[in-house]
């Protein structure tokens, strides 16, 4: 029996799968089985590839239902306690199963995952700090998707919503897990890339519909939100880490309710591009500037 599972949801993603297995061979935490859940790939070099993948590799092949689905089965299939879900076209550092391993195993039961923060690559570059803070996740996903989680703190939680099939199925997962009685630890180093595309469902369709996601959102957790528990909330964590000032949360409940969606909808996608756009003039910058040096060469 293997002490984690990595499941990876993949849907027309055989292309990257060549570079996240060199990932997760460098891995220096061997005890890990990787579970590959094909969520109705269309694509003919995809299919090819995951047949011709390591048998140690295992391959579930279903009809298209979503990354919420893939990522349930995946997990339901997991022989280990442990699991952490991974997307095909990221990749983790040598050491990020080693690290969160030690750090959850020794951790009390009502921790029940372990992340780190997130190295950018793709579209956006840099280095994206995650943190838990109960009061600042219902507002905006301080956490990275790709967390080493206990498999009962999934299932108590009752695993991802497969209905969350436009976005934000990470958020909403999160927050079942907070509503579970569970919290999370986190590990202050890049050990996961992220890949930011500017096609991805983020960018190029969640950020759209944001009003829509964020009311179901607050919808099923309607606990959560109420006012009284958003008012204990923040008095609980006022010390601890946060990047949410009462005014910004206030700020978005009152333009949520009073503005049409859409327009609510346009002013995130609008802050989350001039977002992208800022990072990608610095990292040119920077990029410019190395290439200036006189040392700046490859060696390779």
């Amino acid at each position: 029996m293997p002490t984690i599972s990595v499941v990876i949801p993949c849907y027309n993603g055989g292309r990257f799968l060549d570079q996240l297995m060199a990932s997760l061979a460098q891995q220096t935490f061997r005890d890990f089985e990787i579970i590959i859940v094909d969520d109705g790939s269309t694509d003919p070099a995809t299919r090819a590839k995951l047949a011709t993948l390591n048998p140690t590799i295992r391959v579930i092949h279903q009809v298209n239902r979503g990354l919420s689905a893939a990522r349930n089965v995946g997990f339901s299939e997991s022989r280990a306690d442990l699991v952490m879900a991974l997307d095909c076209d990221d990749l983790l550092e040598p050491t990020y199963l080693e690290e969160t391993f030690d750090v959850l195993q020794s951790a009390p039961p009502e921790v029940g995952f372990v992340f780190t923060h997130e190295r950018l690559v793709g579209a956006r570059q840099g280095i994206n700090k995650k943190y838990f803070n109960v009061f600042d996740e219902l507002f905006e996903n301080r956490l990275a998707y790709s967390m080493l989680i206990r498999k009962a703190a999934w299932r108590k939680a009752g695993g991802y919503d497969e209905s969350m099939r436009d976005g934000y199925e990470d958020w909403e997962f999160n927050l079942r897990l907070i509503a579970a009685g569970y919290r999370g630890i986190e590990i202050p180093k890049p050990l996961f890339l992220y890949n930011v595309s500017m096609q991805g469902m983020l960018m190029n369709h969640s950020s759209r519909m944001h009003a829509v996601l964020w009311r179901r959102i607050r919808k099923k957790h309607s606990d959560l939100y109420r006012i009284s528990n958003l008012v204990r909330l923040f008095w609980e964590t006022r010390t601890a880490r946060t990047e949410i000032s009462p005014f910004r949360t206030i700020g978005a409940l009152v333009l949520t309710s009073v503005l049409p969606d859409s327009w609510y909808s346009a002013i995130i996608h609008f802050v989350r591009g001039r977002r992208l756009s800022r990072s990608n003039k610095l990292s040119g910058s920077t990029a410019s500037q190395t290439a200036l040096r006189p040392d700046s060469r490859s060696t390779g």
